[in-house]
Formats: structure tokens, C-alpha cells, sequence
């Protein structure tokens, strides 16, 4: 820098610019560098008390190529070579060297999409010591769905498959939907399901129209699904728990630097004649029987139904019997619905998104018992029969 080069805190060379971003690349390799980098984690955790840190571009960190116009396949020799910036990574164990050792309850969160192994595993086993990586794919699916494939063309087996692709012993965030979405330009899937009447059909004195009961049902189900089988922890940006209408839009020049949607109407999920208390109550719902089950923390998970012809999933999770039943069929209802699971003995519903609490039309009968039979199903020992009600119409 003072000698005429643009290097010092940077590489000098082609190396030091991420031309995508237009922003400069760290030279980890220079002492002055470590020092100031690792000196600034400590000061936020020390002095400000933050809880931990989520990395942001981990992925660009990585390679050479900043992982641009690479389609990662998962192999290991996409990531265990000269392709990878092995400086980044020394930097990213020695950041969490620093925290764990000084500071071992704060929890890290890699913003990460190539898969990279032994991200999230620990330090002593040679991996870059992160606590959880996102799930990033899984906001991009239900985006994808919502604006571009028809109800009647989701595919299940689709859906669980992006739901349950990590790496073995790595746990992930699951979320259904980012903080990107909730910025002014972009749609939560509260304005992806509800359109225009967001802001017109919510109201509990009017009938919800075919547009409110299907945004209802999908909104319930697809936070439900991903919670359940997306990852080992579970992110909410504020307010979308309960479908937040207004997108959030910080001071800028493009606003003449006003506040006026920089904030969140929590007072609509505690209106008694607006619905969005029943998609606030599902959230609590289903927080309250993750709490009990602890499901997140299970590491066995088995999926044994994704009809795409019936549009059902079906999956249990944990040593506990928990199943999930999810009937994505707009249309279709199935009496005597057969479904495998692991454990016999009785079943009975724990959470039901179509009872009157949650806005639904109350018509599965939650104090009946299931009894387990002895039939095998789906390529599990034991089996049962439930009612599915159609999602939405």
C-alpha cells in the first residue's frame, strides 16, 4: 500500500479482487491480517456480548474461483485440491480457535451452498469448526414452487429430497424463507400465497375466498415440513411466522431516508379479527411440540412415503414414534389412508393444521387412537389407517 502496490491487508494480484462483488480479498497469510481479523471477533463477543456469528459468502471464501459458474456435484475431489483457498480455510479454524476457546457458548452459522465437507465439524478433527451451515436450497425451492409450478405439479419426491440433502454428521438451519425476502422488492411466501389479498381477505368477518384457504393450508404445511425434516435448527425472520403483509424497507436515498417500513406490525397477530393470530398460533404450536419431542436433535430420520400420484409425505423423526403426515393434494381426501411406521402401539394427533384453531375446518377427529398393526408398509414393520383431508380446496 505505502510502497505504490494495492496489496497490504489484500492480495496484490488478480487474486485480491472478487470482481462479482466488486469488493477486495483478504491476504490470510499476513500476520497484520490475522491479527486484525481474529482481535475483531473477540472485541464484538467481549464488549458487545453478541451470541455468535453467521459468516457471510463462505463459499466465495473457499476457492479461487469464488465457486462462480461451478455446479458443485458433492464429490470430494471438487473440494480437496488446488481449487481450494486452503488459506481461507486455516482462517476460519483459527476463528473458531478464538471462540471456542474464549468464548465456548457462542454459536457459529456458515452462509455456505457448495457443500464444502468438514465445515461443520470440529476443529479436532480437521474440520472448519462451524456450529451449523444454512440450508440455503430450501428458501429457493419454495420460491421456486410458489412462483413458477403449478399446484398439481409439485413433486414430492422433489421436496424431500432437497429437505434431507446435507452431510452426514453436519448439522444445517433450516428456513423456509430468507431475510432477502423480506426486503422491499422481493415476496415472503405470506405474499407469494395470499397476492394482492393480503391485504384485502384477512379479515375474520368475511368468508376466506378459495385464494385465503389455499395460502392458509400451504402457508401452515410448508413451515411445518421444513421444520420438521429441513435441519437441526430452525430460523424465523420476524414476522413471517404469522404472514407478515409489508415487506421491510431500511432508510435509503431511493426513500428520501424514511423509517416508515422499517419495522414489523406485531400488533396484527394479536387482532382478534384479522387471521394472521391463526398462523401465529400454528408457530407456537409448533415450537411448543419441537420443545417436547425434540426433534431436532434426533439423528435418525426415515421418509417413507413421497406419492407423487396422492401428493403425500410421510416420515417419522426421532426414537419417540413421532410421524408427520402431510397431504399436499389440493383436492383429494383419502379415508382409510394407509401409512407405515417403525414403532406398534397407539398413535394419536398431537398437531393438526386443519382444526379450528388454526383457522382449518376442524374435520379430523384428534381424540381418536390409531392402533399399530402388523402389517408391513412402505418398508416399515408396522402400519396404521388415517383420514387425510384435502390442503385447501
Amino acid at each position: 500500500m505505502f510502497d505504490g502496490t494495492d496489496g497490504c491487508f489484500f492480495h496484490d494480484s488478480p487474486r485480491g479482487y472478487h470482481t462479482l462483488w466488486d469488493s477486495r480479498c483478504f491476504n490470510y497469510l499476513a500476520r497484520e491480517v490475522m491479527r486484525f481479523l481474529l482481535s475483531n471477533i473477540r472485541y464484538w463477543l467481549e464488549e458487545f456480548k453478541v451470541d455468535g456469528y453467521r459468516f457471510d459468502g463462505v463459499s466465495s471464501m473457499l476457492y479461487h474461483s469464488h465457486g462462480l459458474g461451478h455446479d458443485f456435484s458433492g464429490t470430494y475431489k471438487e473440494y480437496f485440491g488446488l481449487a481450494t483457498d486452503t488459506d481461507s480455510f486455516n482462517y476460519l479454524q483459527l476463528a473458531h480457535h478464538v471462540i471456542q476457546t474464549l468464548f465456548p457458548e457462542s454459536i457459529t452459522i456458515a452462509e455456505e451452498v457448495s457443500g464444502m465437507p468438514t465445515l461443520c465439524r470440529p476443529l479436532a478433527e480437521g474440520g472448519a469448526g462451524f456450529d451449523y451451515r444454512l440450508a440455503m436450497a430450501i428458501p429457493d425451492l419454495w420460491i421456486k414452487f410458489l412462483r413458477d409450478i403449478r399446484d398439481e405439479d409439485w413433486e414430492m419426491g422433489h421436496i424431500t429430497w432437497v429437505l434431507t440433502n446435507r452431510r452426514w454428521l453436519e448439522k444445517n438451519v433450516a428456513y423456509a424463507e430468507s431475510h432477502d425476502q423480506a426486503l422491499v422488492g422481493d415476496k415472503t411466501i405470506a405474499h407469494w400465497l395470499f397476492n394482492e389479498q393480503i391485504y384485502t381477505h384477512m379479515s375474520v368477518l368475511t368468508e376466506r375466498t378459495p385464494v385465503v384457504e389455499r395460502g392458509l393450508a400451504l402457508h401452515k404445511m410448508i413451515r411445518l415440513v421444513t421444520y420438521a425434516l429441513g435441519g437441526e435448527a430452525w430460523l424465523n425472520f420476524e414476522g413471517n411466522e404469522f404472514g407478515h403483509p409489508e415487506w421491510l424497507d431500511f432508510p435509503r436515498e431511493g426513500n428520501n431516508e424514511s423509517y416508515k417500513y422499517a419495522r414489523r406490525l406485531f400488533y396484527l397477530c394479536e387482532d382478534d379479527t384479522v387471521r394472521y393470530k391463526y398462523l401465529k398460533a400454528w408457530d407456537k404450536a409448533m415450537n411448543d411440540l419441537e420443545e417436547e419431542y425434540k426433534w431436532l436433535t434426533a439423528t435418525n430420520t426415515f421418509v417413507s412415503r413421497k406419492n407423487e400420484g396422492d401428493k403425500v409425505i410421510v416420515f417419522e423423526r426421532g426414537d419417540r414414534g413421532l410421524m408427520f403426515i402431510f397431504n399436499f393434494h389440493g383436492s383429494n381426501s383419502y379415508a382409510d389412508y394407509r401409512i407405515g411406521c417403525g414403532q406398534s402401539g397407539k398413535y394419536k394427533v398431537v398437531l393438526d393444521s386443519d382444526a379450528k384453531s388454526f383457522d382449518g375446518h376442524g374435520r379430523i377427529n384428534n381424540e381418536q387412537i390409531f392402533v399399530a398393526e402388523n402389517i408391513m408398509w412402505d418398508d416399515r414393520p408396522f402400519s396404521f389407517q388415517v383420514y387425510l383431508n384435502e390442503d385447501f380446496y
